[in-house]
C-alpha cells in the first residue's frame, strides 16, 4: 500500500480493521511507518461476473457505482443530506438490484428505486432528479410533479392525525 502523505510504498501496519456496509467492505486503519501518519482504506470484492446496466435505447453498460453515487449527488446539492446518507442510500439500492438481478437490470429498474428513495429523504433533491428522469419537457411537469408531492404529504400529515384522534 503506498502512503497518500509520503507516498512510500509497502511500508505500513493495519491498526483496526472492520466490515462496514453491511460486511459487504472492510475498512483498514493504517500506520505509514516512514512518516507515522494515519490513513484509511478500503477493501470490496470485485464482482466477477459484472452487471450490465439495459438503457432506454437498448445499449447495455456496465454497472457503475461511482455513476449512481455521482447522480445522487447533483440531485442533492446544496442540500442538507450527508455523504454518509448518500453512501447509505447507494448501499440500499445496491442490495436490492443484486437480489433481484443476475446479469443484467433495467435503468428504469434502478431510477425507480431512487426516485422512491429520494422522495421520502428529501422532496427538493427527488424533484431535481425526477426532472432528469422522467425528462420533464416544460414547466409544467415540473409543476404538476411538485402539487403531487404536496398533496401527498397532505394525505400523510391528515392520516397521522386520525391515527391520534381515535
Amino acid at each position: 500500500m503506498q502512503c497518500p502523505y509520503c507516498k512510500d510504498q509497502r511500508r505500513d501496519k493495519v491498526i483496526d480493521s472492520r466490515a462496514t456496509e453491511r460486511g459487504t467492505v472492510i475498512r483498514r486503519r493504517r500506520q505509514c511507518l516512514a512518516c507515522n501518519r494515519r490513513y484509511t482504506t478500503y477493501e470490496r470484492v470485485e464482482e466477477t461476473s459484472k452487471l450490465l446496466v439495459v438503457k432506454k435505447d437498448g445499449r447495455r453498460v456496465p454497472y457503475e457505482r461511482e455513476k449512481l453515487l455521482g447522480g445522487l449527488q447533483g440531485a442533492s446539492w446544496k442540500r442538507p443530506i450527508s455523504v454518509e446518507t448518500l453512501g447509505s442510500l447507494v448501499d440500499e439500492i445496491e442490495e436490492e438490484v443484486f437480489k433481484n438481478f443476475d446479469r443484467e437490470v433495467p435503468s428504469k429498474y434502478i431510477g425507480n428505486a431512487v426516485a422512491v428513495r429520494l422522495r421520502k429523504l428529501d422532496k427538493v433533491a427527488y424533484l431535481r432528479f425526477a426532472s432528469l428522469y422522467h425528462e420533464f419537457d416544460v414547466v409544467d411537469d415540473f409543476i404538476q410533479e411538485a402539487k403531487d408531492i404536496k398533496a401527498q404529504d397532505r394525505r400523510e400529515i391528515a392520516g397521522q392525525q386520525d391515527l391520534f384522534h381515535d
